[in-house]
């Protein structure tokens, strides 16, 4: 990360000395040459800095946000279960505010219990409706 942060300064810094594209890309080669960005990425940032851009860092990106499994909601969903191991995956959800149940399973499996590897192998079948939720009331 830390090396394509700098090959886009470095890209900045060639629009503004009016390179082009690939005055620069070559410059970056030979600048960079084992952690090189490849050639479409250098021109499609010398591009994005040629219509004005001036942030070098990424854009935020759509979909599923990476703090979803953070260690903050790993612990809130242990405490939910420690207190009540008869609660259903959907009810600590909703208790929880999370949008998909899926991260649920996901910290029950790294419990390693037997019963966590019932739901987690019966949850896709659940999902399609084959199985009625209350055989999976545990986790």
């Amino acid at each position: 990360m830390q090396r394509s942060l700098e090959q886009r300064y470095a890209i900045k810094f060639c629009v503004k000395l009016g390179k082009s594209a690939t005055e620069t890309f070559d410059m970056i080669k030979q600048a960079y040459p084992d952690v090189a960005l490849a050639r479409s990425g250098v021109f499609r940032w010398h591009q994005a800095f040629l219509e004005g851009r001036e942030e070098v860092a990424d854009e935020d990106r759509a979909g599923r946000p990476s703090t979803s499994t953070n260690t903050d909601n790993v612990t809130r969903v242990h405490k939910i279960l420690n207190s009540d191991r008869r609660l259903s995956i959907r009810l600590i959800a909703q208790m929880l505010n999370f949008v998909h149940t899926s991260h649920i399973v996901g910290v029950c499996r790294s419990r390693r219990s037997s019963s966590t590897v019932f739901i987690g192998d019966l949850f896709p079948a659940l999902q399609k409706g084959l199985v009625p939720p209350k055989h999976t009331t545990s986790c």
